[in-house]
C-alpha cells in the first residue's frame, strides 16, 4: 500500500516542469535511470527527489511552505497558435 509507481515520458515532463519554472521535481525512485534521457542542460538548476511511498512524498512538498518560501510560477508566453482564442460565454 501507498507504493509510488515508475511512470513513463520522463524526459518531457522534465522538460515541462522547467518549462514551468519548477525547481522541484519528486519522482518515483524506480524511475531514476530515467533521468539519463534527460540533456545535462535541462536537468541543470532543478533538484530531483526520489520516493518509494506517498508518505516520502509529503516532507517534500511541504518543505518550502515551512521555510517560508515561495515557488515562482513559470512565466507566460504569447500564444504561438493561429486559432483565435476561446470566447467566454
Amino acid at each position: 500500500r501507498g507504493r509510488v509507481l515508475p511512470v513513463g515520458g520522463i524526459k518531457e515532463k522534465v522538460l515541462a516542469a522547467r518549462r514551468a519554472g519548477i525547481r522541484l521535481v519528486i519522482m518515483p525512485k524506480r524511475n531514476r535511470k530515467d533521468l539519463t534521457e534527460v540533456p545535462a542542460p535541462a536537468k541543470k538548476g532543478l533538484e530531483f527527489r526520489f520516493v518509494e511511498t506517498v508518505d516520502q512524498i509529503l516532507p517534500f512538498a511541504l518543505a518550502e511552505a515551512h521555510n517560508g518560501t515561495k515557488r515562482r510560477a513559470g512565466k507566460r508566453t504569447k500564444r504561438t497558435s493561429n486559432r483565435p482564442a476561446l470566447k467566454p460565454s
